[in-house]
């Protein structure tokens, strides 16, 4: 994949982490809000990861 696209991909996961922690903040299930939380923190993570293969992305 090029660098470009590694890049693209990581400001993809964090926009997709954004909107599941802003749901989890949204709903009244503590264990929905959990699990959102998780699935957000998890991304985030990936995202960076993905960034630092790119070179480019500053980190967050």
């Amino acid at each position: 994949m090029s660098v470009a696209g590694e890049t693209g991909r990581a400001q993809q996961m964090r926009e997709k982490a954004k909107h599941m922690t802003e749901a989890a903040e949204r709903t009244n299930d503590p264990e929905q809000r959990r699990r959102l939380q998780e699935k957000a923190r998890k991304l985030h993570e990936q995202s960076e990861q993905q960034a630092g293969r790119g070179g480019s992305e500053p980190p967050m």
